[in-house]
């Protein structure tokens, strides 16, 4: 029989081994969790945060802890993960299966009727040539004006012979025809958005390699399209049309390829001379910054409203985004009545102007490790206006510093060297100057703003222009 002691060494010995057995277990989750780079229940904030943010339900507050800048790129991939996995299962991601365009499906998505009535919109969605590992290129082209059921079918068959394969096409037909329907409406904002967010999410997209083109009513419509969004498109390619400027403002335009080509006759609504102004404007801002603003805008000789369509994709599939610019241009207008949140690594918290149609022009230019922005609130002047229709074609612009609005600047290793202090100017004054600190906040914040792989930022700076401006040097 065991005495005494030999049982109380026994069940010494027994706790021993289960504390070990303890440490083993803790210390391999420990390094589960160091080599995922956040721990299960940050994972379940983020993911509930997420939830709720993708139902519209009362959001908790965003999960938050200091980053180490060795770990940045790991919560940035656990981030956007958890992202995509909330996402991707609401929306069933119209690219996780598709054929190519000749055999293309149809997918159709309703527009919300607070946005416009018994619109659904229905597309074309397929691939052309073949590709191996490497991600597709994506194309949305625009049909014009005419009867909504030839323009769809004629712009399938004119995408199916357009030189840019490998690529993925998504071909809309306009959901309602009419005066009052526009490629520009929010309606469809809501389904342009959509697609880039499924895009971005799909795995099968270049984020970087995405474009915008179309001809007549969509040329006009990818016009406003490449000024609203730029900060997604790698180019841009709006052909027989040509937008007075104060519906899409050239300066936007700065980080992307840009092609516009009109008929030297195409006078309908003035679509030459407006194209000719677009030349002009995008001539003068090149000169000005001396940087970006890469543009072929032609009248083609002799020709109408009819052109040769097939120089514009080969030329547009050349480009590839840089969602990291250190010099941009940011001009906020609105479309439809709606204001972008954010542009760049820009946020919008609070807008400068205070009008509906007002707008607020932000440059941001990054030398070294110091940030320089400026903000002033534009206001336009018509110069020149048609006798007939009463159509604005051409305006001066004058700006006047912001003493206005809320912004966030967003930060990352691509754009400053965050290990060293990082000064930010805005208008002339010192908003910042020191070291910054990472943090798991703004890059939930910033995946929410843009869903975009490439921009998730460890870093946010907040600026109070008004409070700004009431500061003593």
């Amino acid at each position: 029989m065991l005495n005494a002691n030999t049982i109380l060494l026994k069940i010494k010995e027994m706790y021993r081994i289960a504390f070990f057995f303890f440490l083993i277990v803790f210390s391999i989750n420990n390094v589960i969790a160091r080599n995922d780079g956040i721990s299960n229940k940050k994972r379940a904030q983020i993911k509930a945060y997420f939830e709720a943010l993708r139902n519209g339900s009362l959001r908790p507050i965003v999960p938050d802890c200091t980053l180490g800048y060795s770990n940045i790129q790991k919560y940035r991939n656990e981030v956007w993960k958890l992202w995509t996995e909330v996402n991707t299962a609401e929306e069933n991601n119209l690219f996780e299966c598709i054929r190519p365009l000749e055999k293309s499906d149809t997918i159709s998505w309703l527009i919300p009727d607070s946005l416009e009535l018994h619109a659904r919109m229905t597309s074309y969605v397929g691939t052309k040539g073949d590709i191996a590992e490497k991600k597709w290129p994506l194309f949305l082209y625009l049909h014009g004006s005419g009867p909504k059921a030839q323009e769809w079918a004629t712009g399938l068959k004119l995408c199916q012979r357009f030189d840019d394969a490998p690529s993925v096409y998504f071909i809309p037909r306009i959901p309602n025809e009419g005066e009052y329907y526009r490629w520009w409406q929010r309606g469809k904002q809501y389904i342009w958005e959509k697609l880039l967010r499924q895009a971005m999410m799909s795995g099968k997209i270049d984020p970087n390699r995405l474009y915008v083109f179309g001809i007549s009513e969509g040329g006009y419509g990818s016009q406003r399209l490449a000024s609203y969004y730029a900060d997604y498109w790698a180019a841009a390619g709006p052909m027989a049309g040509g937008e007075p400027l104060i519906n899409a403002p050239v300066e936007n335009c700065g980080n992307i390829g840009f092609s516009l080509l009109t008929g030297s006759k195409d006078d309908g609504f003035y679509r030459n001379r407006l194209t000719t102004y677009t030349h002009e404007a995008f001539d003068s801002l090149e000169k000005v910054y001396n940087e970006g603003f890469v543009h072929r805008i032609e009248l083609i000789p002799g020709a109408g409203h009819g052109i040769d369509y097939s120089p514009t994709t080969p030329w547009l599939k050349e480009f590839e985004r840089n969602p990291y610019p250190k010099f941009f241009v940011w001009e906020n207008f609105d479309m439809d009545g709606r204001y972008r949140d954010g542009f760049y690594n820009l946020q919008i918290v609070e807008r400068s102007d205070t009008s509906m149609g007002s707008r607020t022009r932000y440059i941001m230019k990054i030398e070294h490790n110091t940030v320089y922005l400026s903000v002033d609130v534009v206001t336009y002047q018509t110069s020149e206006m048609d006798s007939i229709w009463g159509i604005p074609l051409k305006f001066n612009k004058s700006y006047q510093k912001a003493q206005l609005g809320k912004l966030i600047l967003y930060l990352s290793d691509n754009l400053v060297n965050l290990e060293k202090p990082v000064r930010i100017i805005l208008n002339d004054k010192v908003v910042y100057n020191g070291k910054l600190k990472a943090n798991l906040h703004s890059l939930i914040n910033s995946c929410t703003l843009f869903s975009d792989p490439y921009r998730l930022y460890p870093v946010s700076v907040e600026v109070d222009i008004e409070e700004l401006c009431h500061k003593k040097e």
